[in-house]
């Protein structure tokens, strides 16, 4: 018997059923969109940072390159290098610049710079 009762109460209208599928279908396409939009938004700085980072190793190349170029230019004029110079400029600027990708001149330098003899000091050099 309750059941016949409460079958009467808790019918719906169709119009109250229309407006909830609606409702309903307005909110999801809008949840959908947010969504849709936070991802491209962070596809989009990515792609940003991604871009940023290019250019920063480009740049680091470069003045890699220039620093090789200039300090085994000096020392290929002078004659000689010591311990120090060479693992600075072989260690710390040529081979994280190789490991960059570049090559070319930088890498020519540094091959006639090996050849070079060791000096004892910067002062015992041909200077004079």
């Amino acid at each position: 018997m309750k059941t016949r009762k409460t079958e009467g109460k808790s019918k719906v209208s169709p119009i109250v059923t229309i407006l909830l599928s609606v409702f309903g279908a307005v909110t999801s396409s809008g949840v959908c969109s947010i969504v849709l939009y936070l991802i491209q938004r962070k596809d989009k700085k990515k792609a940003e940072y991604d871009e940023k980072l290019t250019r920063i190793s480009d740049m680091l190349l470069g003045l890699g390159h220039d620093r090789i170029i200039y300090l085994g230019g000096e020392y290929l004029e002078r004659g000689c290098i010591t311990q120090d110079e060479y693992k600075n400029l072989h260690d710390y600027l040529f081979q994280p610049y190789k490991a960059l990708g570049g090559n070319g001149t930088a890498e020519k330098i540094m091959n006639e710079v090996e050849k070079l003899p060791l000096c004892k000091d910067v002062c015992n050099t041909k200077e004079e």
